[in-house]
């Protein structure tokens, strides 16, 4: 029987969403399909499987990511689906950690992967709400001011998720330098 969850996670927020996932693990219900804020999960034992998101540089079906994926499979893990360019892992618990990012550097490669998009998904979403207060503003209909606010609205969440990633990314970097 398959027990479907809908729920929202931002795209810097994919440690929460990993956590969630275990969590959910360890309530007994395993991940077997992702779609868009949807889960697909599956009654097992607590605890059976550890789960890891990543974000790819290209997507999923692009060869690169392919071999990527291979190659992380080849480790014992399984790659469960996409949604966009995050992959969602899970490999069984075993005693052994299940680590993709297991060094700062490529924690820091992960956070700027997620970086790109999100740059330029606000700045686009700002050059538009620009454009719809042009539009407000020259033709005064109240369309176009609920246009503007929704737009606004959305920039200023994109953005506080791009402070929020070069927060983490920083933090890494600091660590990182008294590290080495």
């Amino acid at each position: 029987m398959t027990i479907t969850i809908r729920k929202l996670f931002f795209v810097w927020e994919h440690e929460k969403e990993e956590k969630w996932l275990n969590e959910m693990s360890a309530a007994g219900l395993q991940l077997c399909g992702v779609g868009v804020c949807t889960y697909h999960f599956e009654k097992g034992a607590p605890h059976e499987y550890v789960y890891r998101l990543e974000m790819l540089e290209k997507r999923p079906t692009h060869a690169k990511s392919v071999h990527y994926i291979r190659f992380v499979a080849e480790t014992g893990a399984e790659h469960i689906g996409s949604v966009f360019d995050v992959v969602y892992f899970r490999k069984r618990t075993q005693g052994e950690a299940f680590e993709i990012h297991s060094d700062i550097g490529s924690r820091i490669s992960h956070f700027s992967r997620i970086m790109l998009p999100l740059s330029f998904l606000a700045g686009v979403n700002l050059l538009n709400t620009l454009n719809m207060l042009r539009m407000w503003i020259q033709y005064g209909m109240s369309v176009y001011s609920v246009a503007t606010i929704l737009t606004f609205g959305i920039s200023l969440l994109l953005g506080y998720g791009f402070v929020r990633i070069c927060q983490k990314t920083r933090r890494l970097k600091r660590e990182k330098l008294l590290r080495e």
